[in-house]
This record gives C-alpha cells, sequence and structure tokens, in this order.
C-alpha cells in the first residue's frame, strides 16, 4: 500500500497498482478460507460418518450396552469439540468477510468482485451453519438413545435381581428338600436294617446252628458243596430242602416290609481262585453267576416276587480266605444272601 501511494504521488492518478496490490490480497485471503472451509468440512463429514457408524453398533448387540454407551459418550464428546470448533472458525470466517467487504469497498473497481465472492462466503458458511443443525440434531438423536440404553439395563438389572432372589429361594427349596431326603433315606435304612435282622433271625432258627451256615457281616452265607456238586450249577435235590426253608423265611419277613420301602434279595456267587473251563463254563464268572441265577429262579418259583430278587456272580475276586489251602477253597466256594436296598 505505501508502494502504491508513492506511486501515485510520483505519477499523479495512478491507481492502478495499488489496486493490484489489494485485489492479489482479497484473492489469496478468498482462496486461504476456502481451503480452511473446504478442510474442515472433510473432517465433518468424516465425524458424521463416524457418528452414522458409532449408531449403527449400538443396535447391533444388547450384551454390548455398557460398552457402546462409554463409546457414544466419547463420540458426543469429539462431537461437542468439532462443533465449538466449528463455531470459533464461523466467527474467524464472519470476520475475515466484513473485513474483505471493507477492503472490497474501498477497492474502487474490483466492489462488485469482491461482494460476488463474499456472496459465495456467505452462501458456504450458511452451509456450514447448516451442517452444524444437523449435527447438533444427530448428538441430541444419541442423548435420546443413551437415554434408552440406560432404561433397558435398569429394566434387565432389575430382572437379574429378581432371577437372584428367586434362585436363592430355589437353592433354599433344594437344601431343605435335600435334607428331608437324607433324613428319610436314613430312616428307610434304619427299617431295612430292622428286617434285614428279623430275617437273618428267622433263618437262623429254621436252618439251626450248623457250621456251614453262618452270618458274615450282613450277609447270610451258605457254602457252595450245600446246595451244587463241584464244577456245576444245577441244585442238589437236598439243597432245595435248605432253600425252601429260606424261601419261607424270606416271605414272612416280606410280608411286614412296608411296600414304600424299595429292598431287593441280592443272591451273590463266589468262587475259589483255581481256574476252570470247559464245554459248559469258561470261566469261574460263568460258574458263580449261573449258581446265583439257578438259587434266585428257585426262590421266584417259590412265590418270591422276581422284582426283589437280583443274581450276581463275583467268581473268585471277593475271597473271605486269602490262603492257598483246601480249607481255604472251601470257604470261599460259597452263595450269599443279602437283605438290601435297591
Amino acid at each position: 500500500m505505501a508502494l502504491a501511494r508513492s506511486r501515485r504521488g510520483d505519477s499523479g492518478m495512478n491507481y492502478w497498482p495499488g489496486f493490484v496490490d489489494a485485489l492479489s490480497t482479497l484473492i489469496l485471503s478468498i482462496i486461504f478460507i476456502l481451503t480452511v472451509f473446504v478442510v474442515v468440512q472433510f473432517y465433518l463429514q468424516q465425524e458424521v460418518a463416524g457418528k452414522d457408524t458409532a449408531l449403527n453398533r449400538l443396535n447391533a448387540q444388547i450384551a454390548e450396552l455398557t460398552d457402546l454407551l462409554s463409546m457414544e459418550k466419547s463420540g458426543k464428546a469429539n462431537a461437542e469439540d468439532m462443533l465449538a470448533q466449528l463455531r470459533a472458525s464461523l466467527v474467524t470466517a464472519e470476520n475475515e468477510r466484513d473485513k474483505f467487504k471493507g477492503i472490497a469497498e474501498g477497492a474502487g473497481a474490483g466492489l462488485s468482485a469482491a461482494q460476488g465472492q463474499a456472496s459465495s462466503l456467505a452462501g458456504q458458511l450458511e452451509g456450514e451453519k447448516k451442517i452444524s443443525a444437523r449435527a447438533l440434531a444427530q448428538v441430541e438423536i444419541l442423548n435420546q438413545q443413551i437415554a434408552a440404553l440406560r432404561r433397558q439395563l435398569a429394566v434387565i438389572q432389575q430382572s437379574l435381581d429378581i432371577s437372584e432372589k428367586k434362585d436363592k429361594e430355589s437353592q433354599a427349596q433344594i437344601a431343605d428338600l435335600g435334607q428331608r431326603l437324607n433324613l428319610a433315606l436314613a430312616q428307610k435304612v434304619q427299617e431295612l436294617t430292622k428286617y434285614r435282622s428279623d430275617f437273618f433271625g428267622r433263618l437262623r432258627e429254621v436252618l439251626g446252628n450248623r457250621p456251614d451256615i453262618r452270618i458274615v457281616g450282613d450277609r447270610f452265607v451258605l457254602q457252595s458243596e450245600l446246595l451244587f456238586d463241584v464244577g456245576k450249577a444245577e441244585l442238589k435235590p437236598e439243597a432245595r430242602t435248605e432253600i425252601d426253608k429260606i424261601a419261607t423265611a424270606l416271605l414272612e419277613v416280606s410280608a411286614k416290609i412296608p411296600p414304600d420301602i424299595a429292598w431287593v434279595v441280592r443272591v451273590d456267587g463266589h468262587t475259589d481262585v483255581r481256574p476252570i473251563s470247559g464245554p459248559v463254563f469258561k470261566s469261574n464268572w460263568d460258574l458263580s453267576a449261573a449258581r446265583a441265577i439257578a438259587v434266585v429262579q428257585y426262590l421266584a418259583s417259590k412265590g418270591i416276587s422276581p422284582q426283589r430278587l437280583v443274581a450276581a456272580g463275583f467268581a473268585e475276586f471277593q475271597p473271605l480266605d486269602t490262603e492257598k489251602t483246601e480249607e481255604a477253597y472251601r470257604r470261599n466256594r460259597r452263595i450269599e444272601f443279602k437283605l438290601t436296598e435297591r
């Protein structure tokens, strides 16, 4: 400008160089401001696109509500920062516009061009204001969605509290039922123990005090030689008399047992440790099981309910005597009767 005045002083009324300087300065300033607005508009569009993506993620899964809330809060803060920056840019642009208008008015012949540029700049400013208004509307929508999500979280938490309360009540009921069941089972076992004692006592009465018939723990034991020939599973004729006595005692005792007690008589077959093989029995398993089944079938034929009878074969694997003598072998070859729960 000083150069322009100097030239005017030298040549009189030559305004052209000053006008060129002013116009160049005006054009450069306008280009700079337009560049700033383009950059701001680009970042604002990127931010709006980011908000749409965040909204899509918000609707994806209810399980991620808490994380999404944090993300939306962060996005809201970023949007508010961008809005604050945009407002500051708008204020600066308006100041620049006013400044350019003043320059255009003083430029004389370049006034119309400057006014056109100012109008264009004002239009862009209005567009940026509309974008800002849309961003504010989106922020408000986000706030409403966050509030709705918080309400949903409250409902879910309330449902969880109710579920936990019901679960605690159910656990208490289960524990109470378990205690009652254990007490009932203990009572049934005590009752069954009483009837087992009666059964053994009655067997002792009908079978007499014989050395080949004895009680071992909770089992009534008969030596296999009383019932079977060596290596066979068919009852001997004299064995039927002994088992008839057992069936009579069992019928007498079973008539006294309440129907709600689940009891069975288990007949266990045992052999000694010496292996057996042949066309009929391939192993001691086969022999011990066949003998137990023969006794069970005979008891059933005498009126004992098959539902109350169980046959089991133990082969040589549950010995009473581990010695390798004939006496030990004889003691281990046995049939056991056990009154037990099912």
